[in-house]
């Protein structure tokens, strides 16, 4: 399963891509709003869900390819939301780039190209991006591809507590056209 765009290849992922990712997911800049770094466990738990759910469901959080150069610059793709969310079952987009790819568009360019996969193959009716509400970095994301902020159905992360930054979440809203 390959998704392509004008500069980047989507794809599933290859043990290649640990190294990069686990560099990637160890930056506490990056994971910020995604609860925190992760340990070598984590990179090949977050990998291992991602090949399961392509597996079972079709889609996942896939590896994102500069195609000028091969450069790993993150993942991009879509997975059942988070089932403690108040507003489950859900189909969730997400996305996490490298720091070096910051600033170049390429969130906004695998999310678009993501989000029409989501609709067109695999017929969702919905999809729905969730982030901290002071995210102001993906809330453009999602503003760019087209979401649209639900306040009425934004909530307070269940397990997090009143001081968390995490706490506070927006929902956006994408439907087929």
């Amino acid at each position: 399963m390959i998704i392509e765009t004008p500069r980047l290849i989507l794809r599933l992922w290859r043990e290649a891509d640990l190294e990069p990712f686990a560099a990637m997911s160890a930056d506490p800049e990056v994971m910020v709003w995604l609860g925190g770094v992760l340990n070598d466990e984590g990179v090949r738990a977050y990998k291992r869900r991602a090949d399961d759910a392509f597996a079972t469901l079709g889609m996942c959080r896939m590896v994102i390819e500069r195609r000028a150069d091969g450069a790993f610059l993150g993942c991009c793709g879509l997975m059942p939301g988070h089932e403690q969310a108040p507003i489950s079952p859900y189909i969730d987009i997400g996305w996490r780039l490298a720091r070096s790819a910051w600033g170049g568009g390429y969130a906004s360019e695998a999310a678009a190209a993501v989000l029409k996969d989501g609709f067109d193959r695999l017929g969702f009716p919905e999809i729905i991006a969730i982030t901290a509400q002071t995210n102001r970095r993906s809330r453009a994301v999602m503003e760019r591809i087209g979401m649209r902020h639900d306040a009425a159905s934004d909530f307070d992360f269940p397990g997090h507590e009143e001081a968390d930054p995490l706490r506070a979440t927006v929902v956006y809203r994408a439907a087929r056209s």
